[in-house]
């Protein structure tokens, strides 16, 4: 117990002491893990966002198929991701010329394909049922689809807000795939998560503790202002 809080207290410092090379080891890692996840957040956002509105609008044959498998999708292990991200990226993968493998490039794009699908999900869900208020008025209206799309996008805006930051703190706590593509490079390709696990398994506990704390901090942000955004939503409904 003594050690643990010994650690904990150097950890503490750590972070708090700005003027050590840990500390700007500690800031380094933690830049390059909210580039990374910020980077595969918007791209996910720009695919997830139209293509859960679209998936809500759209009325076709087999829809509930495709919601179950884009469902299913959330539980897609990550290193499942890593490895078809690493295939792709491979010499002798579709996508070895461009030389992404072990890159932070790589990284967001298996972080993207990761967190698509949980974009499209969690973008359906709400459009889909501000959808259902305002059909009878579409339909008596006759309204243009471009208008029925901008009309639910600016409704469901609080709730799309969410989504964004849920999608980027899953691309904060993601470890599986980065590794695997990034190879958890020190300077280049280590990130908060990957930087932990190796940590611990040195046996530098203040390090890996200091790097928890500073990524707990940014998951905990992240998901009060989703959960004040939720409030905020209910109370204006």
């Amino acid at each position: 117990m003594d050690s643990l809080l010994a650690a904990l207290h150097q950890a503490l410092a750590l972070i708090s002491t700005s003027d050590s090379p840990a500390h700007a080891e500690l800031l380094g890692i933690a830049q390059l893990s909210l580039q990374v996840a910020g980077a595969s957040t918007a791209l996910a956002c720009l695919i997830g966002l139209p293509l859960g509105t679209l998936l809500a609008m759209a009325r076709f044959p087999g829809k509930a198929v495709l919601v179950a498998l884009v469902n299913a999708a959330l539980g897609l292990p990550s290193v499942i991701v890593g490895l078809i991200t690493y295939l792709l990226l491979s010499r002798s993968g579709p996508l070895g010329s461009m030389g992404l493998l072990f890159s932070p490039g790589a990284m967001v794009l298996a972080q993207t394909l990761l967190i698509t699908p949980m974009v499209v999900a969690l973008t359906r869900q709400p459009v889909e049922t501000a959808l259902e208020g305002y059909r009878d008025f579409f339909d008596s209206l006759r309204a243009p689809s471009l208008l029925r799309l901008r009309v639910l996008l600016w409704d469901c805006r609080i709730a799309l807000v969410t989504v964004v930051l849920t999608a980027l703190g899953r691309a904060l706590a993601e470890v599986g795939a980065v590794m695997t593509v990034g190879g958890n490079i020190a300077g280049t390709t280590r990130v908060m998560t990957t930087a932990i696990a190796l940590e611990t398994s040195k046996g530098d506990l203040p390090m890996a503790l200091a790097l928890g704390i500073v990524l707990l901090l940014m998951v905990l942000a992240l998901m009060l202002a989703a959960q004040w955004l939720t409030l905020q939503a209910q109370r204006q409904a």
